[in-house]
């Protein structure tokens, strides 16, 4: 029996979630999914440029364990450019440092500290908030974590 995948530590949630080739309907286009923490891969070895050992340092796991991540998150990304699938950005075992909010009255990005809540835009000061992390089911299980440190 293999043992049970313990949590990843993202930096902050996908602000883009589903990406598919422009022309064609997504109801006829197979679907690939990319695990959260498959995405947080990427963006570490190769928007960040950190090595495998750097990079598995972040995710909190082994560098054995990133290499084959990162080989999994690349074949996925290789398969939805070169045969037009659509990509979904979503699932795994993982916790956020930080947070993405989005003011959906006037459209204000900002990053938080997961553990910060917010209640108000600060540009507009609405209360009509897009919570990036609560998007993947995180909020309070995040929130903990970060009391725990």
């Amino acid at each position: 029996m293999p043992r049970p995948e313990s949590d990843r530590i993202i930096h902050e949630p996908p602000l883009f979630t589903e990406f598919k080739p422009m022309g064609i309907p997504g109801r006829n286009l197979e679907q690939i999914k990319l695990s959260l923490d498959e995405c947080e891969a990427l963006r570490l070895a190769d928007h960040e440029g950190l090595s495998h050992e750097e990079a598995a340092d972040q995710l909190e796991i082994s560098r054995s364990t990133f290499t084959r991540l990162i080989r999994k998150a690349r074949k996925k990304v290789a398969d939805f450019m070169f045969l037009g699938k659509i990509l979904t950005i979503s699932g795994g075992n993982v916790h956020f440092k930080n947070n993405i909010i989005r003011c959906l009255d006037c459209g204000h990005i900002f990053r938080v500290e997961i553990d910060t809540r917010v209640s108000k835009c600060p540009e507009c000061h609405s209360n009509n908030l897009l919570n990036a992390a609560g998007g993947f089911g995180h909020g309070n299980c995040c929130w903990e974590k970060t009391e725990d440190k």
